[in-house]
Parts: structure tokens; sequence; C-alpha cells
């Protein structure tokens, strides 16, 4: 798992401290072109990978050394980590800790790039027809599971990621894990991985970018007049609406 983790680490651990100690984005800042590279090399790498000797090679390197150290490895904990970057925004939020977005628009956000990841990983599976290291079905490519874990890490990062980089190496560390262990389970190859986890960042960062243009249209405004926030009274939980229609 060691080696797995730093390969991981090292193709997308630059890039957050590259986007946290470089240049901070403001709410209203349009990212910039760099901060899109290192995950569109990622998917880039997995498609050269998908007929590359080498990298195949590689690949089958990588998965006989996850075999030999591990042999039979069996989890859930990567069904479940996925998802917890989101949980954690939205932790922080119900703990009053402010992020990027309010409620509504930062649902809106996550929504668009759930729809942009798994659609794109969707498309991808049934189009690559590659199999699995454990033979089970030709749905390898790219990573789901990773795919999942790493937007929903670009999400934490975007909305927590100026409060407090601890936040980004968090959730970027989880989907991280969630990557080695799809390995670890037999369920992808490396470069799946990479693929799926360049696919996520990329999905999550372009939300952000279409969203603004999105709100605008629907609603006439640049920014949001709904809050929407989670209540509790009288044991029972639910959802505040407030604002101006």
């Amino acid at each position: 798992m060691k080696l797995s983790l730093i390969l991981l680490s090292g193709l997308f651990f630059p890039g957050i401290s590259m986007a946290q100690y470089t240049d901070s984005v403001s709410h209203h800042s349009k990212p910039k072109v760099v901060e899109f590279i290192p995950a569109a090399a990622a998917v880039g790498y997995g498609f050269i990978a998908l007929n590359n000797n080498t990298l195949r090679r590689f690949d089958n390197y990588i998965h006989e050394q996850t075999n030999k150290r591990h042999p039979g490895f069996n989890t859930s904990a990567d069904d479940y980590l996925r998802y917890l970057p989101i949980v954690a925004v939205y932790g922080l939020d119900l703990a009053g800790v402010k992020g990027k977005h309010n409620f509504v628009d930062k649902s809106a956000l996550l929504l668009i790039s759930g729809t942009l990841t798994m659609g794109s990983v969707h498309l991808l599976k049934s189009s690559s027809n590659r199999m699995r290291p454990n033979g089970l079905n030709d749905y390898s490519f790219p990573s789901g599971h990773t795919a999942t874990a790493f937007a929903s890490a670009e999400f934490l990062r975007q909305e927590y990621g100026d409060v407090s980089v601890w936040y980004t190496i968090g959730g970027y560390s989880v989907a991280t894990a969630t990557g080695v262990l799809r390995m670890y389970k037999n369920y992808h190859w490396f470069s799946d991985v990479v693929a799926g986890a360049g696919l996520g960042i990329l999905s999550t960062k372009f939300a952000y970018v279409i969203y603004p243009s999105i709100r605008k249209w629907v609603t006439g405004k640049d920014q949001s007049n709904f809050v929407m926030m989670p209540v509790y009274q009288n044991r029972a939980a639910g959802f505040a609406f407030s604002g101006k229609f």
C-alpha cells in the first residue's frame, strides 16, 4: 500500500500545495488554466495507458506488488470514504464554519459536479471495455469510486481550502486512500485510479467555473437571494428557507 500511496500523493498533492500557497482564490476570482493541468494530465495518463505497453506493464507491476503484500485483501471502507469530504463540508456548515458559498449554492455545485463526474465515468466505462484485474467485468476504466472521492475532495478544497490548508490535505488524503483501496481489492489498475482522480477533480473545477453563469441564467442575478439552513426543533429535523421572490 505504501508504494501506491506515494505514487498517488506525488501526482496530486503538488497541485494542492500550489493552489493553497501560491494564490488564494477569492469568491469571485476566475480559476487559472494552470490549476487544471495536473488533473488533465492524470486523465491523459489514463487514456495513454489503455494502449501503451510500457504503462500497461507498470499497471501489472503495481498489481503484482499489491497482491504479493496483501493477497485476498477485502474491505468496504472505500464505499464510504469517497463521500467523507462531502460530509465534512456540510458538517462544517452545520458547525457554523463559513465556507465559500451558502447551503443552496454549495448543494447546486455538488449536484453539477456529481452529474459531470458520474456521466463521464459511465460514458468512459461503457466505451473503453477494459477488464478489471479480478476479471469481474470490463468496466475497469476509469475508477468511479476514485472519481467520486477526488470530486468530493476538490469540493471540500473549494469551499474550505481558504479557511485552512488542513481541510484540503485531509480531503485529498481520504481520496487517495480510496484509490489505493480500489487497487488492493483488485477492482482497478493503477492507471484507472489515476484517470478517475483527474476526472473527479476536473468535474468539480468545471462545476465551479460554469455555476455562476447557470445561477445568473436561472435567477437573473449574480448571487442567490435564497438561504436554506438545516434546523432541529421539537425532535424533528428539517430545512428552513428564507429569501426574496
